[in-house]
């Protein structure tokens, strides 16, 4: 493996222009480059969405375009962690890219809502490949010391997206329709995909897997089994606590946990359901946190818009200043974790979530709503405090043959944190709509007062998740 020494010196102080040093800037352009591209189309959907469903119609099935995503991203990320241990990255990372990219093409010719969300579930199948690769390459070609500033990169390439996204996607929709936030993406994905598989076809590939070990194919397939099992546990639960009848409810939430449960447990790192310090921990607090924070911020527009009636613009702000606290706050991680470790940036992550919820309950009950641009400021701030940082305890915590495993772990309960969680606050907001017109506001106080809930239980967990791991710098390889 040709290493950047003469390039970047493991002894000098961690710089962001590193990441750009000749050994590196193919890789960090290239995954930068497309995570950008991916968010962007993320965060653009929902803006052409009530145009979408105007056209298509069925609007019974608006949800599904969101969820359908996930659930893909699930499948995805399970799959790509099965075999990022034992094949070249650049393998993975291209069929991701393809599958993102079908997803574009058939999303923008979609004749109905079905086949819309047949392809969202596409790109969601390819998006869970693109992250964990990444993952993987950073953990294999940068020096500890430059990882930090890596992930902040990857945080910042949503920001300009957060702040465009929408408003492009309004005028594209507007000028040339919305089936062109689709298919106009697909040109920049095939630049920005092919710089990144440039660069990761120099990361060398896992040792092979010893003798005795499980064979590939039946591996592959017991993972297939269990990424459909997981998704499909995810999707009882979150149906079953939606449901109007109480025994669909119980039945459903039921057979979605019996499900649900076993498989994390095989997916994940042993210790993790029991919170074992370190890696485990790690594990299962990024979805303690994805939780947390996206089962108020997804109703956040709700908050706004509908209870408290403001326009349009107030909720575009909201979401740009809590992406922009995101990366400030994964920023200001990257230059202080190696001093005072991950515990500090995840405990005070799960504290500013846990305040910005108790800031934002005043709204609900009559405050100015434009508290909302600061108030919600906050836990966007404490998740760039920990996100990153329990991604650096993943990576330091296991050897380089495992990353692929466990980055699709952490993957794994960041979506299940994001479906749980907007989905057991969907329950709440279902459940106060039947109740009337005025059911709407303690529902959403309800979902805050979740919120808060799970942030402080992450609060309590923080000290689990251990600190780095001492070892000698892996070096990184040059990728250029």
């Amino acid at each position: 493996m040709a290493g950047v020494s003469a390039t970047v010196s493991a002894a000098a102080p961690a710089r962001t222009s590193d990441l750009f040093a000749p050994g590196l800037r193919g890789l960090t352009i290239g995954l930068v480059s497309t995570i950008t591209l991916v968010a962007l189309e993320s965060l653009a959907i929902g803006t052409v969405m009530p145009e979408v469903a105007g056209e298509l119609g069925d609007l019974p099935l608006f949800g599904w375009v969101y969820t359908a995503f996930f659930l893909g991203s699930l499948i995805g990320i399970v799959l790509a962690g099965g075999v990022l241990d034992r094949m070249p990255l650049q393998r993975p990372f291209a069929v991701g890219l393809g599958l993102f990219g079908l997803g574009l093409v058939i999303g923008g010719l979609a004749p109905s809502m079905p086949v819309l969300i047949a392809a969202r579930f596409l790109q969601g199948l390819g998006a869970g490949a693109l992250a964990p690769t990444a993952y993987v390459a950073i953990g294999r070609c940068l020096p500890e010391r430059l990882q930090p500033r890596m992930f902040a990169m990857l945080s910042t390439a949503w920001v300009v997206p957060g702040i465009i996204g929408p408003s492009m996607a309004a005028v594209v929709g507007e000028l040339a329709g919305w089936r062109w936030v689709f298919l106009g993406l697909i040109p920049l994905l095939a630049v920005a995909g092919g710089l990144a598989l440039n660069a990761l076809r120099h990361v060398p590939a896992a040792a092979e897997p010893a003798v005795g070990d499980e064979p590939r194919a039946t591996s592959d397939l017991r993972r297939l089994g269990a990424a459909l099992a997981a998704a499909a546990g995810a999707g009882l639960l979150v149906a079953g606590l939606g449901a109007v009848d109480p025994l669909v409810l119980v039945a459903g939430a039921a057979l979605g946990i019996a499900i649900l449960l076993p498989t994390y447990r095989w997916l994940t790192p042993p210790g993790t359901l029991r919170l074992a310090e370190g890696v485990p921990a790690a594990v299962l607090l990024r979805g303690l946190m994805t939780f947390s924070f996206f089962a108020a911020d997804a109703y956040i527009a709700l908050l706004l818009q509908t209870w408290r009636g403001t326009p349009l613009a107030l909720t575009g702000v909201v979401f740009t200043v809590t992406t922009i606290a995101w990366t400030l706050g994964t920023w200001m991680q990257a230059r202080r974790i190696d001093h005072y470790g991950p515990r500090r940036f995840v405990a005070l992550g799960f504290a500013c979530i846990a305040i910005g919820g108790l800031l934002t309950l005043p709204v609900v009950a009559g405050a100015p709503p434009e508290l909302t641009i600061v108030t919600w400021a906050i836990p966007g701030i404490g998740m760039g405090f920990m996100f990153s940082a329990v991604t650096l305890v993943v990576l330091r915590g296991v050897e380089e043959t495992e990353q692929g495993s466990a980055s699709s772990s952490l993957q794994l309960s960041d979506i299940l944190g994001t479906v749980l969680g907007t989905g057991v606050a969907g329950a709440f907001i279902a459940a106060g709509t039947r109740a009337g017109p005025e059911g709407l506001g303690p529902a959403l106080a309800a979902v805050l007062v979740l919120s808060i809930g799970a942030a402080v239980l992450g609060l309590l967990a923080s000290g689990r998740v251990g600190t780095f791991t001492a070892r000698e710098d892996r070096g990184s390889a040059a990728v250029d």
